[in-house]
């Protein structure tokens, strides 16, 4: 990290009140418990962002509303315009290999079909902090289901619950 510079917390997740609520947009989710209920968003070069200082730090949160599969485009420019050092990217993002009411981190590494992530690497790089929440695969609930069907599902009130927990203990540094 680079205390001196910026920091980029992104969340992945669609625009849109249809995809409010879904699996696929945990990262718009934790990010607007992150900033707080009283952020003002604003929205700059594709994206929905709000700037800070928590603890002595620069954080300027992220929605790219670029829809998951190009998120690429809005982190990577916000990156240039704010001259954000790799390491200093956060990305909070869904994840079907992590059960419900889970959340793992790593530092780069593939996008393991994620289109998101895909769409970050190809315009930034790999090696960034990826926060990923899990939001469990059909096959763990039984459901003969297309896993594009399940990220774009709604959370039900038990799995929501769960999602909050693991949101509300998220930990950038």
């Amino acid at each position: 990290m680079q205390e001196n510079k910026p920091f980029l917390v992104v969340g992945l997740g669609n625009p849109g009140a249809g995809y409010a609520n879904t699996r696929h947009n945990v990262g718009f989710m934790a990010v607007d418990c992150l900033a707080g209920a009283g952020a003002t968003w604003k929205n700059e070069k594709d994206a929905l962002t709000v700037r800070m200082d928590i603890d002595g730090r620069r954080v300027i949160f992220v929605k790219p509303q670029t829809f998951m599969n190009n998120s690429g485009v809005a982190v990577g420019a916000l990156m240039a315009f704010y001259k954000v050092p790799l390491e200093n990217l956060i990305v909070i993002h869904d994840d079907m290999d992590i059960t419900v009411g889970n959340c793992r981190e790593k530092i780069g590494g593939g996008s393991a079909g994620h289109n998101g992530i895909r769409s970050i690497d190809a315009h930034v790089g790999r090696d960034y902090r990826r926060i990923r929440i899990g939001i469990g695969h059909p096959r763990d609930f039984g459901l003969p289901m297309d896993p594009a069907d399940w990220v774009l599902g709604k959370f039900g009130p038990q799995q929501l619950e769960l999602i909050h927990g693991v949101i509300d203990n998220i930990k950038l540094w």
